[in-house]
């Protein structure tokens, strides 16, 4: 089982496409399924999640920092982790994604220059450190930002 299959049970489930307030024939007429008086009951309710006047939870609670909405979430990947590859072959995103080493390249892939290389390796990439174009390029290989 997985959350992609999760169902309600059988029955459980209603349709909320029916029209409310017309006769106590339609099961659904007279108080139109809001009860007897009181504030809900009426036209003007209050909006949700308000608290009849009481601070509402979403302003006790602490607010700290904020979210930047430009950042871009990248995957980091070693040198060293390129070593499972073979002598001149071409390293991109998706080869790394078969080989296991990227599970879910999010926004990007860099690669850093932690670890040692000692293949010839053409390396397609969204961005390189400066130590691991280096380290590349002393055995041959290419490091191409894409």
């Amino acid at each position: 089982m997985n959350l992609s299959n999760l169902r309600p049970a059988e029955g459980s489930k209603h349709s909320d496409n029916f029209r409310r307030g017309r006769g106590h024939g339609s099961g659904n007429g007279k108080t139109a399924g809001k009860g007897h008086k009181g504030q809900k009951a009426r036209s003007g309710a209050p909006r949700p999640g308000f608290e009849g006047g009481q601070m509402p939870l979403y302003r006790r609670i602490p607010k700290r920092g904020f979210t930047n909405r430009n950042t871009k979430e990248i995957v980091a990947i070693n040198l060293s982790a390129l070593e499972v590859f073979e002598n001149d072959a071409v390293v991109s995103v998706e080869t790394l994604i078969e080989a296991g080493i990227v599970k879910n390249p999010r926004d990007g892939v860099k690669i850093l220059g932690n670890g040692e290389l000692t293949k010839k390796l053409t390396v397609k990439a969204n961005a390189f450190s400066a130590s691991a174009v280096a380290k590349i390029e002393a055995n041959g290989g290419k490091a191409e930002v894409i």
